[in-house]
């Protein structure tokens, strides 16, 4: 007589998972816990650069290439007063052009930046700084980066401002290891709402100008130190890790 058949177990699932499922969703619950931490510890997260229209930021973070916001902005009163339209840019001295922004480093890469992109505003936009991605990123010394930052500031469309601090935090978040910014401003746009961009971009930013430096990060000083993969990179003594944060040790969130 023939034994009968042990049970079956299911069938196994042949569906891939979803976007609900838990494996797919820790990634995105992760980055957006850190978000809100740096939102607490950062509140006054801003643009370090000063402007009051689309064309001074756009001509501000050109000159922030390789320079301190802080320099910049000593820079930019007069230089905003000298030139106060893309025409005017379009239409200055090479030589004054460069003798006043020499202090931001790069002065002759930077004027021929300005000029082009002065006049190719006059050309092809009346002037005006245009609010789209796809057009800004079409114009002399507008990388996706600066028009990123101009379009998130100057417009309030929102944007990641992918630079070096950016970059570097991500990459110790466990967030992403790719170097290429385009690449790890898309992994980005796919962890946090849209809608938080800009202010994301910022809070990051301070935080890597403050506390998680290139070289020796404040890990014991740090309000996110229990939600990076990255802790102990740098000294986790408190008060070892005090003496490297720049400015006041930021309020820790609730982590």
């Amino acid at each position: 007589m023939a034994g009968t058949a042990p049970p079956r177990g299911p069938a196994p699932s042949t569906t891939t998972p979803s976007a609900t499922t838990p494996s797919a969703t820790a990634p995105v619950r992760r980055a957006r816990r850190i978000a809100r931490e740096l939102a607490v510890l950062h509140p006054d997260a801003h643009c370090e650069l000063d402007f009051t229209t689309p064309l001074e930021l756009a001509v501000a973070t050109i000159l922030s290439a390789q320079c301190t916001d802080k320099r910049v902005n000593e820079v930019t009163p007069v230089l905003f007063a000298r030139y106060p339209t893309a025409a005017a840019y379009a239409a200055a001295d090479r030589e004054e052009l460069e003798a006043l922004i020499r202090p931001t480093g790069f002065f002759r890469n930077k004027a021929s930046s300005l000029i082009g992109l002065s006049a190719a505003l006059v050309e092809h936009h009346g002037g005006e700084v245009p609010g789209r991605l796809e057009d800004l990123v079409r114009l002399p010394g507008i990388g996706r980066k600066t028009a990123n930052v101009v379009l998130g500031n100057a417009f309030g469309v929102p944007g990641l401002t992918v630079d070096t601090h950016f970059g570097r935090l991500v990459r110790r978040f466990g967030w992403t290891e790719l170097e290429d910014p385009v690449k790890v401003e898309a992994v980005v746009a796919a962890l946090l709402p849209k809608a938080d961009w800009t202010m994301f971009s910022h809070r990051v930013i301070f935080h890597g100008r403050r506390v998680c430096h290139a070289r020796k990060p404040a890990c014991g000083a740090c309000g996110i130190a229990a939600l990076c993969p990255s802790y102990g990179l740098g000294p986790t003594d408190p008060e070892a890790a005090a003496r490297l944060v720049k400015g006041p040790v930021p309020v820790e969130g609730a982590a």
